[in-house]
């Protein structure tokens, strides 16, 4: 039961944010930028065409965190962060190391290591699938 209880609280909390995460993308919720916004923020960090790439990004996220929160489709889930993740390491944070504290890549390693995690063990008893 507390194996059960404590995968549900990491999908809940990774999930979750993740989703809010897409949602400051795609429509501007939570202090974010919208895609107008973040895709004039990703043109200018030279990722071309801004909107196209924040409208993909954004869906990546707002759907993978739906799918971790729920436990469906993990593989698919884990996919879509991770794939998001790297994407945020190639773009932002390499140039700048590994810690948070210097924009680097730690919160996205632990993210992915997190969504690799759950992929393979899997969701556990409170997941639809």
């Amino acid at each position: 039961m507390s194996i059960a209880l404590g995968l549900l609280i990491i999908r809940l909390v990774v999930g979750l944010t993740f989703m809010g995460h897409g949602a400051q993308k795609l429509f501007g919720w939570f202090g974010g930028y919208g895609l107008k916004g973040t895709g004039g923020w990703m043109d200018s960090i030279g990722l071309k065409p801004g909107v196209l790439i924040a409208l993909a990004a954004g869906l990546a996220e707002l759907a993978g965190g739906l799918l971790f929160v729920l436990g469906f489709w993990m593989p698919v889930a884990a996919t879509l962060i991770v794939l998001t993740m790297l994407g945020a390491i190639v773009s932002v944070h390499r140039r700048n190391g590994y810690w948070i504290t210097a924009n680097g890549m730690e919160y996205a390693v632990v993210l992915i290591a997190v969504a690799i995690g759950l992929a393979l063990i899997g969701a556990g008893e409170y997941a639809i699938g």
